[in-house]
Order: structure tokens, then C-alpha cells, then sequence
């Protein structure tokens, strides 16, 4: 027998207006499973457009109803009550002005958000100074103040604020991102890097303890799923910001860190027997995957060992220099991901832990039998990604079936978003999927689900997906922005409201948040709109190093995208036009100069 809800509830419906009785005030919506509610205006409902950071209030409260046009699609906040027929409005958020708009697919939509969010780190972490990264702390409270009793400093958040101010570098031209991912990637290399000459090869420490001009180095992690061993998701993620860094700049010197690192995952990682791809952990004495010593992840393999590698640093490092290589090393890691991950026989979800034979590991630590829903959204994204690169059918048609399961598994069709972590399995008797923790969704899960759909909508042309992926980016444009401190929400409820119950909940830096995931949604979400979905032109910044790329050849792609469907539209270095360009190959020949230039190019669609 089913509970009956029997008391008053606050709740959020997202969906299509399917009309309006003015009469009586009331319009009726339908979610995106095809639900339909009635939805009434209480006297003191208001209503507003979504809203970017460094915008004015957006009202719309005094031409909401006027705007309650069929096939309008919509937030309302309000409250269920059980002896009414109605939802009772109390907010309605638009997702643009006129019916078919969605304000994030404006052109530089995402490009002002990451300027934002750009400057919110700066002044998080270095104040109105210098970008000196001894000030730099991992833990970062809700309005940006740091930890003033934590002085750890741990090598990925590091890396993935680089990435962030690289990003909007590339995105923006404003030279104090570049300076801050500059002073950050020299700050990793002489603080958190460890060369061992005899073997060739580069690890990077957890992270440092720093007390006034003292540092004292933490070499294994002392994070709990990791505690006491090398984990390659950070080795993985010591490259992210570096190797975004070097797109910029074609600094020699990341690239030899980034040949080293690389050589310590096919040294010591890499399972050479037969069954292949990496091991998750590796012992801190003779950096051995198989050590007693790693108790629950001996021998084992995962998501963030195998698939981590493509997103956090391979493709940025591809796309930079085009080596075959590496092009190698990434139809490796999605060929092992189409052939051992998916288990639809058994669950809508893809397997994540693995014992050393592709055993899939169903009783480690927390995970379990459990699902994150957006590593699912992920391996879905960044098929689609190497699907444009070296095309096959299986990579299209699996991104395919886990985007169109996540949608009834995964997503919330009811309000927007998709949730966290969730049990693989239904039992007999049940009908949906329970909850880990709770309803929560974090926001770089949102960002798998928004850059899945939008890219399955541009490369396919697909109208359901990109219907998805615009719900999907206005639930996250709608909830996620925290336009009263600066910078994005850890999480928020199912309901889209702020979770600020303690610990990285209530931060905007911890172990699990720096600046990548919202500063890499801001990249690709405008990368795949504007030039795949919408078919505008998009500006990227560069300022090499002279004679760092290699034959002074810069390769300006802003992700791997079908052939053939962007070019390069002009270009301009040091405010300047030139010519010295191949349009279709998207590479610019660097002119021979003995200081550093700064280059604008325009990749338009094609």
C-alpha cells in the first residue's frame, strides 16, 4: 500500500504551457514526461527570466500572464495542496522573453558566465593582489571567504582552478586569466611535481600543507575513498589545468611534465597482461597496483582510471598537437569503455568498479550496486566527442541508448536536472530507483546531462535531444547560480533549492569544487551551441610562447567536432589582421617573433 499524502508540500514543475483561462487565472502545464498539472496564480505570485551572473533583476512579474503562451516553457515554484486540484504558484521563472527563447542559447551567454565566475575565483583566492598561489586554500566558504584554520593545499583543486582561468583565457582574451593559469601551473611544477630521473617519469603529490614560509608534503592521498595510495584520477587531474594552460601558450615545459606523467600511467597503471586498460591505485612505496597494502582497491580498475583520462586532459592534449599517439590512446579508452561498462541486461546503468579481469565490483565501499548518474551522462558526452575523431557505430548507438536511459532512469522530468547517485536495481514490488542520500543534484552531474544532449543535438540533429538539452541547461541556469556571492552551488535539492546543509554543501571550494566543471560547461555548452546548434561564430584567445608548438603550427579547434562543420573564419594577432592560416585545417602559422603575440581567431560554422 502506497503513503497518502495528506499535508501541504512545496514543489517545482518544469514544463510546456498547454494553456490559459484568464477568467479564472489558471494555466495548465505538461512536464516533460507528459504529465499534465493545473496550475493556479495565487495573489502574490511573481515571476522573473532566468537570470545570468552580473545581470539586473530580470522582472517579468507584471507581463507573466500575457506571457503564458501555448508551448512556452517554464519554472513554477509553488505548493501542492491535498484538497485542491490545483498547484498553487507562488514563482514562475521564464526561460526567455519571447516563447521560443532559451537565454542561454544567446550567443555569449556562457561567455559572460565564465567571465564571471573567472573573476570570483580570482578574488576568492588572491584578493586584489598578485596571483600568488602560496594564498591559494582548497576550502572555500559560501560567499568566497577562505578556510582560515584548513592550510591544506591539494594538487587537483589546484589543477582544475588553472583549468578554469585557462578556459576563460581562451574564452575571453583577458590577460589575468592567463596570468593566474600561468602562476598556477609554475606553482604546481615546483611544489606539487615529483621527478624520478631513473625511471623517467613524473607523479604529483597529493597536495601541501602550508604554514607561513613552511610547506610540508602530503605524498599519498588522505582522502578517504584513497587513503594511503596513488589514486590516477589525481595524476589524471594534475594534468587538466596544465595541459588547457599549454593550448594556450605551447609552454615546452608542460608538454615534457605531461610525457612523464603519461609514461608513469603506462608504466605503472597500466594493466600490461590481458586484460588491459589502467588500474585504479597504486601503492606509494613501489608503486605497485597489486599491494596488499591497498586493501579494497587492490588490483582494481574504475571509471576515473579509465575514462577520467579523456575529458581531464587526452582530448585538450590532441587537440593541441594532433599526434597520432594520442589519438591512439583515446580509441583505446573508448573501445574498453563500450565493451566493459554497459550491463542493460541487468540495470539502465553502466557498471563502474571492476576487479582486474572486468569483474565488476558490486561491494566496494559506498558505491556498491550504485549508479552515478552522471558518469553515465558522461561516457554518453565524450562518445560523441571521439565519434567525430574516428567514427564507429557502436560509439553513436551506445551515447544513444545511455542518453535515452538516463532520461527515464536518471533525469527528473518533473522539474529539471538529473540526480546524483541512485541504486542500479529496482527490487520487485518498487517502481523507481532509490536515492543513495537523497534527492540532491550536484552541479557537475548537470553538466554531463547538459553537454550530452547538446552535443548528441549538434552532431545528429536531433530535435529530442536538443529539446533535453535545453531543459537541462535551464534547470541548471535557473538554480544553480548563486547571484548574491558569486560562483556556483554545490548542490541544490530535487526542487532546485539551495542544499547548504554543511561540509562542501555549504562551500564553493573543497576536495570536490574548483574551477573546472562550471568553467568547462561554459566552454563546450558554448562551443556546441554556437557552433554546432545555433550556427554562430565564437572568438578564442591565444598567446604562445615563441617557438613552444611545434613547427610554430597552433591548432585552434575548440573541441573534436564533425569534419568539416566549423572553419576558420579570420584572424587577428596583436589587434591586427593576418592571413597566415589554413581555414579547414584550423592551424594558424605562427609568425617567427622573439616575444610573445596574442591571437584572436574567429572559427565560424560552417
Amino acid at each position: 500500500m502506497s503513503i497518502a499524502i495528506d499535508f501541504p508540500f512545496s514543489d517545482l514543475i518544469a514544463g510546456y504551457v498547454t494553456s490559459y483561462n484568464q477568467s479564472q487565472d489558471f494555466f495548465t502545464i505538461k512536464t516533460s514526461d507528459e504529465r499534465e498539472f493545473k496550475v493556479k496564480i495565487s495573489p502574490m505570485a511573481y515571476a522573473k527570466l532566468i537570470q545570468n551572473f552580473d545581470e539586473g533583476y530580470p522582472d517579468a512579474t507584471g507581463s507573466m500572464r500575457s506571457m503564458l503562451e501555448v508551448g512556452r516553457f517554464l519554472f513554477v515554484y509553488g505548493v501542492f495542496y491535498p484538497d485542491s486540484d490545483f498547484f498553487d504558484a507562488k514563482q514562475i521563472v521564464f526561460a526567455g522573453r519571447k516563447k521560443t527563447d532559451f537565454v542561454f542559447e544567446k550567443q555569449n551567454w556562457w561567455i559572460n558566465q565564465i567571465n564571471a565566475l573567472g573573476k570570483f575565483y580570482i578574488k576568492a583566492q588572491f584578493g586584489d593582489g598578485e596571483f600568488d598561489y602560496r594564498k591559494y586554500r582548497t576550502n572555500l566558504s559560501i560567499s568566497g571567504i577562505q578556510s582560515d584554520t584548513n592550510f591544506r593545499q591539494e594538487t587537483d583543486t589546484i589543477s582544475r582552478l588553472v583549468y578554469g582561468f585557462a578556459t576563460a583565457f581562451l574564452m575571453t582574451g583577458n590577460d589575468s586569466f592567463l596570468k593566474a593559469a600561468e602562476n598556477g601551473t609554475e606553482y604546481l611544477r615546483e611544489h606539487m611535481k615529483f621527478e624520478d630521473l631513473d625511471e623517467g617519469i613524473v607523479y604529483w603529490y597529493h597536495g601541501i600543507d602550508v604554514n607561513g614560509d613552511r610547506e610540508e608534503k602530503i605524498f599519498a592521498s588522505e582522502f578517504g575513498d584513497d587513503y594511503d595510495a596513488i589514486p590516477a584520477y589525481e595524476q589524471i587531474y594534475a594534468l587538466a589545468g596544465p595541459i588547457q594552460t599549454y593550448r594556450c601558450t605551447g609552454d615546452p615545459r608542460i608538454m615534457a611534465d605531461t610525457e612523464k606523467t603519461i609514461k608513469l600511467f603506462n608504466e605503472f597503471f597500466l594493466d600490461k597482461g590481458e586484460h588491459g586498460s589502467y588500474f585504479s591505485h597504486l601503492d606509494p612505496i613501489m608503486l605497485d597496483p597489486l599491494s596488499d597494502t591497498l586493501g579494497r582497491n587492490q588490483g582494481r580498475k574504475n571509471w576515473n582510471s579509465v575514462g577520467d583520462h579523456a575529458p581531464a586532459y587526452l582530448i585538450n592534449l590532441w587537440l593541441a598537437t594532433g599526434k597520432q599517439e594520442y589519438a591512439d590512446m583515446l580509441e583505446d579508452t573508448f573501445d574498453t569503455i563500450a565493451k566493459r561498462f554497459p550491463d542493460f541486461e541487468n540495470s539502465p546503468f553502466v557498471q563502474e568498479k571492476f576487479y582486474q579481469d572486468w569483474t565488476p565490483d558490486q561491494t566496494w565501499g559506498w558505491q556498491q550496486n550504485r549508479g552515478v548518474v552522471g558518469h553515465n551522462y558522461k561516457i554518453a558526452w565524450n562518445l560523441m566527442r571521439m565519434q567525430s575523431l574516428k567514427p564507429k557505430e557502436e560509439y553513436v548507438e551506445l551515447a544513444k541508448k545511455i542518453a535515452d536511459l538516463m532520461n527515464e532512469h536518471g533525469s527528473d522530468r518533473q522539474r529539471g536536472g538529473c540526480y546524483d547517485v541512485v541504486e542500479r536495481i529496482v527490487p520487485e514490488g518498487e517502481k523507481y530507483h532509490r536515492y543513495v542520500w537523497h534527492d540532491r543534484k550536484p552541479w557537475w552531474q548537470q553538466e554531463q546531462m547538459i553537454l550530452a544532449y547538446f552535443i548528441l543535438s549538434g552532431v545528429l540533429n536531433d530535435q529530442d535531444y536538443h529539446r533535453l538539452a535545453r531543459e537541462s541547461a535551464a534547470f541548471y541556469n535557473a538554480w544553480f547560480l548563486d547571484l548574491e556571492d558569486g560562483g556556483i552551488y554545490f548542490n541544490v535539492l530535487a526542487n532546485g533549492i539551495p542544499f547548504l546543509a554543511g561540509g562542501n554543501e555549504r562551500g564553493k571550494g573543497s576536495h570536490s569544487m574548483s574551477g573546472y566543471h562550471s568553467f568547462e560547461l561554459c566552454y563546450l555548452a558554448a562551443v556546441y551551441t554556437n557552433l554546432l546548434v545555433t550556427k554562430q561564430p565564437m572568438d578564442f584567445y591565444f598567446k604562445p610562447i615563441p617557438g613552444g608548438f611545434e613547427d610554430n603550427i597552433l591548432r585552434v579547434s575548440p573541441d573534436i567536432l564533425p569534419p568539416g562543420s566549423i572553419k576558420i573564419g579570420k584572424v587577428e594577432i596583436d589587434g591586427e589582421p593576418y592571413s597566415n592560416f589554413d581555414a579547414e585545417a584550423l592551424t594558424v602559422k605562427l609568425p617567427k617573433t622573439d616575444s610573445r603575440v596574442k591571437v584572436k581567431v574567429t572559427i565560424v560554422p560552417v
